[in-house]
């Protein structure tokens, strides 16, 4: 992945250094990627917002952090940074997308339009993710039985870890086939 500026998009309660997003840049950084994760500036801001609002402010949240982002960049992103998907579209970029908001029309809008390739990752007890719509857009789709928003599923906690785990590789390969 020779060099490649890798940006990471937070949830909004969920932030770059939490697991799933911290594994899926380490796999692009493994891979040659230079890991630029953004922060939101006013989270609470998010409260609110309509649905309608959230995609807009988070491009502008996503032009200030990244002001310069690169052809090429690889976009990471989680729950609310998947509205980023309309930048991917837009700039031919490939991404990673961590329990896409799947229900949001803005997010399935950009995925349509997306020319670049993307991994959609979701859980089928999570109320945002749609396992049609998903393996309509893309043929790189890791679906979880039982997990949640946050891939947790039920039972002990090492079986969420396993998830995290499975995540990881699927991102591994993806990056690996794609770039």
């Amino acid at each position: 992945m020779s060099s490649r500026d890798v940006i990471i998009l937070p949830g909004g309660g969920y932030p770059a250094q939490a697991p799933l997003l911290m594994y899926a840049g380490e796999a692009a950084g493994r891979r040659g990627g230079v890991i630029r994760p953004i922060s939101w500036d006013t989270p609470e801001e998010l409260l609110t917002l309509t649905a309608d609002q959230r995609g807009p402010w988070v491009l502008d949240q996503l032009a200030r952090g990244v002001p310069d982002l690169q052809d090429g960049s690889l976009l990471i992103g989680k729950s609310l940074g998947t509205h980023a998907a309309a930048v991917a579209a837009e700039r031919g970029l490939p991404a990673v997308w961590l329990t896409p908001l799947l229900t949001s029309q803005f997010v399935v809008d950009g995925l349509r339009r997306s020319t670049a390739p993307f991994l959609l990752v979701g859980g089928t007890a999570d109320t945002l993710w749609d396992s049609g719509v998903a393996r309509e857009l893309t043929p790189y789709v890791l679906e979880v039985d039982g997990a949640d928003h946050g891939m947790f599923v039920p039972g002990r906690l090492a079986a969420s870890a396993a998830v995290l785990g499975q995540v990881a590789t699927a991102v591994e390969d993806f990056l690996d086939e794609i770039l």
